[in-house]
């Protein structure tokens, strides 16, 4: 079995092949004349499936749905305090709580409550800052029952900061907002494709493009319903 540190050379070393290998295919994306799509590329290949989906009762029936934004497998973020997103079928007035946890430990590293007043896709600014090649696994539970826990209905995903290789660095670098979401795609930093495509989608709620991009990458990684929510949004 490899340590974490041979892991992580591991994974750094399948980005930089990725990179060679399609040197300028997010650019050329956005310079045809064919709509552009990011394309998420695992970094870490047959990881076990860490993502949680939860959902309460009766889902069928308009209950709640409870999703992160996360894909199934650890996901690469290169930010220390990373924005995290998640998404609600259905406005909530229960309690909701933000947990983030490491592979050590016994209490959560952060425990608070969030809101979430409308249905839809939350951004969850980490306030918090990450150690470089730890896995986290972050998780948002909606509390029916103070007294019952094991009633929450919780949706949960894994998280890993590290630094993206030179080559990768430096296209980034040059690269513009435009680019940024098929580059970080493109070598597994689903977190900040996501990120960047939400800051984006904030910033000009009338752009179709943005959202069609958004709902791809989350189709990809087997989020339908958040995706479909995003395909549905009127701006």
């Amino acid at each position: 079995m490899h340590s974490p540190g041979v892991n992580c050379l591991l994974s750094l070393s399948i980005i930089t092949l990725l990179l060679i290998a399609m040197p300028s295919k997010a650019a050329d994306q956005v310079s045809s004349g064919a709509p552009p799509t990011p394309v998420y590329q695992p970094p870490m290949r047959g990881a076990p499936a860490s993502r949680v989906g939860g959902a309460s009762r009766g889902e069928r029936n308009g209950a709640l749905i409870l999703r992160v934004l996360a894909p199934e497998s650890i996901g690469l973020t290169r930010q220390a305090q990373p924005t995290l997103y998640w998404y609600s079928s259905t406005s909530l007035s229960m309690p909701l709580e933000f947990t983030l946890i490491d592979e050590q430990s016994i209490k959560p590293l952060v425990d608070r409550s969030v809101n979430a007043p409308q249905p839809g896709i939350h951004a969850l600014p980490l306030h918090y800052t990450l150690k470089p090649e730890v896995e986290y696994q972050w998780s948002i539970a909606a509390v029916t029952d103070p007294g019952q826990r094991a009633s929450d209905t919780i949706a949960s995903g894994a998280i890993k900061y590290v630094q993206p290789p030179a080559p990768l660095a430096a296209r980034l670098s040059n690269a513009s907002v435009e680019e940024l979401p098929f580059l970080y795609a493109q070598a597994g930093f689903w977190y900040d494709a996501i990120a960047v495509l939400s800051e984006q989608i904030a910033a000009q709620p009338m752009e179709r493009r943005l959202r069609e991009q958004r709902a791809a990458l989350l189709e990809q990684v087997g989020l339908k319903a958040v995706a479909a929510y995003d395909r549905e949004m009127k701006p």
